[in-house]
């Protein structure tokens, strides 16, 4: 079984920096991509960041430059570092991972229980 633990996140005042860690567990499996969504009230669950287990990233635009998205092939751990936060940086952050599953070579999306990122004005 997959589980993916999700810790890192909090209040910050705005301009501050937030690092969110997300490690998957479990056996028998490969990790193509890792990433970050978020999700504020009222709004649908979009990308912030995401990178394949090659090393490929991809960024929504609000947070290019600001935020950086990193990896830990051996753990099975992906980073989201925020810098430079806005309020509108305000959401629950899901760790999300696709997994490929070595018995029969399936693909799944996994994601972690979210973790809250307040950022105050």
């Amino acid at each position: 079984q997959v589980q993916l633990v999700e810790s890192g996140g909090g209040l910050v005042q705005a301009g501050g920096s937030l690092r969110l860690s997300c490690a998957a567990s479990g056996s028998g499996f490969r990790i193509s991509a890792m990433g970050w969504y978020r999700q504020a009230p009222g709004i649908e669950r979009d990308l912030v960041a995401r990178m394949t287990s090659g090393g490929s990233t991809s960024y929504a635009d609000s947070v290019k430059g600001r935020f950086t998205i990193s990896r830990d092939n051996a753990e099975n751990t992906v980073y989201l570092q925020m810098n430079s936060l806005k309020t509108e940086d305000t959401a629950v952050y899901y760790c999300n991972a696709r997994i490929r599953f070595a018995e029969d070579l399936s693909e799944y999306n996994f994601w972690g229980q979210g973790t809250q990122v307040t950022v105050s004005s």
